[in-house]
């Protein structure tokens, strides 16, 4: 597997990656320069690549050279870990059914535009909802629609806060994420395989 990592923030979610030993991550790819997971694949060995849609023509001349950057790499594999950004619809069609997204809510709830990070918990607890969880997905071209790889449940307590149930949740995101490639891994070399 030669993996590609998205990241637009702390990138506890690619750390996790990082450290599990057996995900070869080829390249951190981010929106942001000041994105800590940079830094994170930085120490690690792992390239670097900004890339800011808003600094090319269009939307079509970003997705041209983010696929040429994918090909140029040989990358096989994309995981968006924590990524504020839609990938745009020709990079998904090339890498269909191997684009894992992690999301901190047990979809098909609260997902979809503007749900993403302490937005989610929020919803959740205000929702009255009894757990709470993760979720891998497969990337389809809509936000947090596609197929569902693995999810993992947490309980919600009387006294959470959007924050302590966004930690709770995002301690198992950091094992659901390794398991969920590795089975993707699997997958695709047994397909090779065969």
């Amino acid at each position: 597997m030669r993996l590609a990592v998205f990241a637009s923030g702390g990138g506890s979610n690619l750390q996790a990656i990082l450290d599990c030993g057996d995900i070869n991550v080829t390249v951190c790819i981010s929106n942001n320069a000041n994105a800590k997971a940079l830094a994170r694949a930085h120490a690690r060995g792992v390239e670097t690549l900004v890339l800011n849609p808003g600094t090319f023509a269009s939307e079509d001349v970003y997705a041209a050279h983010l696929l040429c950057e994918l090909q140029s790499r040989r990358v096989n594999t994309v995981a968006l870990a924590g990524y504020m950004r839609k990938i745009p619809a020709s990079v998904v069609a090339a890498f269909r059914g191997r684009i894992l997204n992690i999301h901190p809510s047990l979809l098909p709830a609260f997902g979809g535009k503007g749900m993403y990070g302490i937005h989610v918990h929020r919803a959740v607890l205000e929702s009255g909802a009894r757990q709470s969880g993760a979720t891998v997905h497969f990337v389809d071209e809509e936000y947090d629609t596609g197929p569902i790889l693995l999810q993992e449940k947490v309980p919600i307590h009387p006294d959470d806060t959007p924050e302590s149930l966004a930690q709770r949740v995002l301690s198992v995101e950091h094992t659901l994420f390794p398991r969920a490639l590795r089975l993707l891994r699997y997958t695709i070399e047994t397909t090779i395989q065969s």
